[in-house]
């Protein structure tokens, strides 16, 4: 057993764990008060879910003995057969060590496509959803990308993080979802602002730094590699945040602290295929050409008419198809050109297709029968009473409601939530508290 890999593999799955509450705090500052909680929840509810799925058969048909280049099979259904002396064949870890680690990618990314169905699901559907989105569309993937004898690993698509397996993966799922749960009540003529930019930002910091066990930890070895990957991973992600805040600058006339936030995002999805196989000039060309594509791609669901509560689809969407088809070029030692950019095409746009067709099937399934959307009356008083029982914020116990309250001035396409907002003093009181 190596030792120090082993502990350097270890310490990546606790920061990987910790982007799951990172991701809730960003997208739960991002909705409204009512349904804070239940924000914070749908991020939650994963780390429950998922940890019992993986361990049950979801390693076993991730990294199972491959069948027909598609899936793993039930050798390790309970992780049977691993003991504490079983180690990888590659790198002298334990193999308990790696399935930790591949859990905590599990579990985050079902959880990502919660932001694009903020505000209006119900949550036990919610849970369903992810449980046997996971098991028909994730484990497969993964498998996919990442196992030996997964088609797309043997076809020698590069994505050494993420880009496809959990970005584009849970991107277009979220897609697809939207589209079968619909809009919320209001979209496009109320405005829904984030309640809480503080928690944004603090969800976006746990999630950068997270990201560094995300990336690096993915090398699965204290070595150069992972030194390069997290490298990237800070460089990409700093021109990503400049690339989003030039382009709003330009097109909607500030520099926002949402849109900082919204940018870094962006630039660390978009590096997580990419950033073990480019030089320092390829991670910072990635990032600023997410920052500033991703910026305008949020925009899209108006255009379009589809209602992204949180931005899902413009971020982890359109990030990870950047950073999975800019490597096939990009690439150093003689990997880039146009033989590699055609299967990075063929990776991308395979899991998207799969993705989308599986995730609809199971949304739609799960709206037929038990439901998926909210009641009206549920989504307009809020859902974290409905579904929880309990509220974000306590405004009696400080003496009295924000009836003095007035919207402040917001900009349109600003980032993360990029809703069109009235002017100061145009709406009521209770529906700025809302």
């Amino acid at each position: 057993m190596n030792g120090a890999d082993t502990a350097f593999v270890m310490l990546s799955a606790f920061l990987v764990m910790l982007m799951t509450p990172g991701l809730a705090f960003f997208y739960g500052g991002m909705v409204r008060v009512k349904s804070a909680l239940n924000m914070l929840m749908m991020s939650f509810i994963s780390l429950g879910i998922l940890s019992v799925l993986w361990v049950l058969y979801g390693y076993s048909l991730a990294f199972g003995p491959d069948t027909a280049g598609v899936i793993g099979n039930l050798d390790f259904i309970g992780l049977k057969g691993i003991s504490v002396e079983t180690l990888t064949e590659k790198g002298g870890i334990p193999v308990f060590a790696f399935a930790l680690f591949q859990m905590m990618f599990a579990i985050l990314t079902p959880a990502l496509m919660s932001g694009a169905l903020a505000d209006r699901v119900k949550f036990g559907a919610w849970a369903v959803f992810i449980a046997v989105w996971a098991t028909v569309v994730y484990f497969p993937v993964a498998h996919w990308v990442w196992a030996e004898g997964g088609w797309l690993f043997e076809l020698g698509v590069i994505d050494f993080a993420g880009g496809t397996a959990v970005h584009i993966n849970a991107g277009v799922g979220a897609l697809a979802a939207v589209l079968v749960v619909g809009k919320r009540i209001g979209f496009k003529k109320e405005p829904m602002r984030p309640h809480s930019l503080p928690l944004v930002v603090l969800g976006a910091a746990l999630l950068w730094f997270g990201w560094f066990g995300f990336n690096a930890g993915s090398a699965l070895a204290a070595d150069g590699t992972a030194a390069t990957m997290a490298m990237n991973t800070q460089l990409a992600t700093g021109a990503a945040v400049l690339g989003w805040l030039l382009y709003e600058r330009i097109r909607h006339g500030a520099f926002t602290t949402l849109g900082a936030a919204s940018g870094a995002i962006a630039g660390l999805v978009a590096i997580t295929p990419a950033g073990a196989n480019v030089n320092a000039p390829g991670a910072l060309a990635i990032g600023v050409v997410a920052g500033a594509v991703c910026s305008w791609a949020v925009s899209l669901k108006f255009t379009l008419g589809f209602d992204d509560s949180l931005d899902v689809v413009g971020v982890h969407l359109v990030g990870g198809l950047i950073g999975t088809l800019m490597v096939g070029f990009l690439a150093v030692d003689g990997a880039g050109g146009l033989g590699q950019f055609g299967k990075q095409a063929v990776g991308a746009f395979s899991v998207m297709a799969y993705s989308f067709a599986m995730a609809w099937v199971i949304a739609k399934l799960i709206d037929v029968t038990i439901g998926f959307r909210a009641g009206e009356d549920d989504e307009t008083s809020g859902l974290d009473r409905a579904y929880h029982a309990e509220t974000a914020y306590d405004f009696s116990a400080v003496g009295g409601s924000s009836s003095s309250a007035r919207p402040a001035p917001a900009v349109q396409g600003a980032g993360g939530q990029h809703e069109a907002v009235a002017a100061p003093g145009q709406l009521s009181d209770k529906k700025v508290d809302a």
